[in-house]
């Protein structure tokens, strides 16, 4: 096992290396000038000089790049140029929003779309089975936008059960942070939960074709044993994968989830730093997002040997 972790984690680093290069290459292609929109049109060209090279602009785009990721390794990624403020623990701050919504839906949607996909499986072209994945498609075909409005029209302003629009941190009320969260998380949970179903569906279909299933119930191991001690853990590893791809994409920012719902999430964060032409956070965004993507897939990858004991840890 510790051979196994070390040679993940050794591929880990040339993959984050590669993401901080595309990372600084695609913000160095964008058109427009960074010191020119910080000074404005009207700047003394000295002023515009000295900036740059305050700036570092006026080195080399190697150097630039070693500079940079010198800094972002201390953890230093910049300050913004909107508000002045550090970009690191600005985003931070906006992650926490999208991580507690996301962490949550998962979750709930995995306990849900699991035992589903199983029990779809296990009674193929049933009633049942039709039930089931009937559900799911319709989840999963719905626009998470669409479904989110449905969601604030129903309950926030039909019902008036809970608030449309606005967010208050849980470490101020939690309680009322707790109601600001309910319907974007159930948006989410409605969506992956079609995703994941399909998906822990399909992989158990192909597990209890095999023979060592056929063969555990000719020995006269009950129905329940088998699905829930060779089944299950055997069929549970392309739906861990897709739950690492979900995760990833959702906290790399659910910015249209973010946006319906007024939530001061990373996604909202990047796209208000597009808008405002904010370079450094939006470079900070993007490494911020590429490395968490990666970092979730290696702890997928770290938790194969843990479902699955045909992967090799050796």
């Amino acid at each position: 096992m510790p051979a196994y972790l070390l040679r993940r984690i050794a591929m880990t680093i040339p993959t984050l290396l590669l993401v901080s290069i595309a990372v600084f290459t695609l913000m160095r292609l964008i058109p427009g000038d960074p010191v020119l929109l910080m000074l404005g049109e009207g700047a003394d060209p000295a002023q515009l000089a000295l900036m740059r090279h305050q700036m570092g602009l006026d080195q080399p785009l190697p150097v630039q790049y070693l500079v940079w990721l010198r800094h972002a390794l201390a953890g230093d990624l910049g300050v913004s140029t909107t508000n002045g403020l550090p970009v690191l623990p600005l985003i931070w701050e906006r992650f926490h929003v999208s991580a507690v919504i996301v962490l949550v839906a998962v979750a709930l949607a995995s306990l849900i779309a699991v035992p589903a996909g199983l029990v779809a499986a296990w009674r193929k072209d049933k009633p049942t089975d039709l039930a089931i994945i009937g559900a799911a498609t319709l989840m999963l075909s719905v626009p998470s936008f669409w479904l989110g409005l449905l969601l604030l029209m129903f309950f926030g302003q039909y019902l008036g059960w809970l608030p449309v629009v606005g967010y208050v941190p849980m470490s101020e009320n939690f309680s009322q942070g707790v109601l600001y969260v309910i319907l974007p998380i159930a948006t989410l949970l409605l969506v992956e939960t079609g995703v994941l179903t399909r998906m822990s569906r399909a992989s158990t279909i192909e597990i209890l074709r095999l023979e060592y299933v056929t063969h555990a119930r000719a020995k006269g191991v009950p129905e329940s044993q088998v699905l829930r001690r060779h089944v299950l853990p055997n069929a549970f590893n392309p739906t861990l994968t897709m739950i690492g791809l979900i995760l990833g994409h959702l906290l790399s920012g659910i910015a249209v989830l973010e946006t319906v719902f007024t939530l001061p999430g990373l996604g909202r964060l990047m796209i208000d730093s597009i808008f405002a032409r904010d370079y450094p956070v939006l470079q900070g965004c993007l490494l911020f997002t590429a490395c968490i993507y990666v970092v979730i897939n290696l702890i997928v990858d770290m938790c194969y040997p843990l479902f699955d004991p045909r992967v090799t840890v050796q």
